[in-house]
């Protein structure tokens, strides 16, 4: 429960500063983990992104004030972390469906979203697989993509990203490359340096040299929680991340370590229901 609890810590945090500026590295810290991993974890447990529900947070509280005090457009731009009264009134828009000047009419039709308070569900039933293995230092050689992203450019671009990789015949180059340790297969991996998103490599366990067009990344030792994953994709995958977060962390003892995530795809037909893949956690005991 103590990893529940630190999460309604880090929500507590972001209530008390919608009118204001929210640090999400301050956030992050009172949740155990980083901001990465914070931003991460967020849509996995709740369906929608850290930001998106600040946002709709901020539009909710904005409403309110609106209606209460008559204050103005340009002073709530402000006060809710908008640089211009045309960025406000664009939000505000896209969560209640009217310009803030009319929502001050009577009658007109507000959407409010309340706040989320995290708990321990208790389900019964479907297992998880998984084994707990310390590893040395893992180098990876693959293709890469640096582009900034926040987490809502991640569930957008990394698939792209992969459509490119395919589209590009990279895969047969990267197997081409790969050795017989540990994680073998095809690997997604999102790298974090400094808690902050630096990489997404699609690439294979290798100590060759990184070709031209290809670059290199050690994975740092940790200690890995290895889930087995069995079914199509990416629905397979998608439900597995969803319930290791909102199930088996919270309850395990163990919290997020500072380290890349790492999704194993190893060769067979993605699409077959007896598709098996893995997800690596990295994890640090409490």
């Amino acid at each position: 429960m103590e990893w529940i609890d630190r999460l309604n810590d880090a929500i507590d945090y972001i209530e008390n500063n919608l009118a204001g500026e929210i640090d999400m590295e301050k956030a992050a810290e009172l949740a155990a983990c980083s901001s990465f991993h914070l931003q991460r974890i967020f849509p996995y447990i709740t369906g929608v992104t850290l930001a998106e529900y600040i946002r709709r947070r901020r539009m909710t509280a904005a409403a309110f004030e609106l209606i209460d005090s008559g204050a103005r457009i340009i002073d709530l731009a402000a006060r809710y972390g908008y640089e211009s009264p045309t960025a406000f009134n664009r939000a505000f828009q896209s969560i209640h469906g009217v310009p803030p000047t009319a929502a001050k009419a009577e009658g007109v039709k507000l959407t409010a979203f309340p706040r989320i308070t995290f708990s321990l569900s208790i389900k019964g039933g479907e297992s998880m697989n998984y084994r707990i293995e310390k590893k040395g230092p893992i180098r990876i050689v693959g293709v890469c993509t640096k582009e900034p992203m926040t987490m809502e450019d991640c569930f957008e671009k990394i698939p792209v990203f992969w459509e490119k990789i395919h589209r590009e015949n990279w895969i047969p180059r990267l197997c081409q490359l790969a050795d017989d340790r540990e994680p073998q297969g095809i690997l997604g991996v999102s790298t974090c340096d400094g808690g902050v998103f630096s990489g997404y490599y699609v690439a294979v366990s290798s100590e060759q040299a990184a070709p031209e067009g290809m670059d290199e990344y050690v994975i740092p030792d940790c200690t890995w929680a290895i889930f087995e994953c069995t079914g199509p994709l990416p629905n397979a995958m998608q439900s597995l991340q969803q319930r290791i977060l909102s199930e088996w962390l919270p309850s395990s003892g163990y919290e997020y370590a500072a380290a890349p995530d790492i999704e194993v795809y190893p060769p067979g037909d993605q699409n077959a229901a007896d598709y098996h893949s893995q997800v690596w956690l990295p994890i640090v005991k409490k």
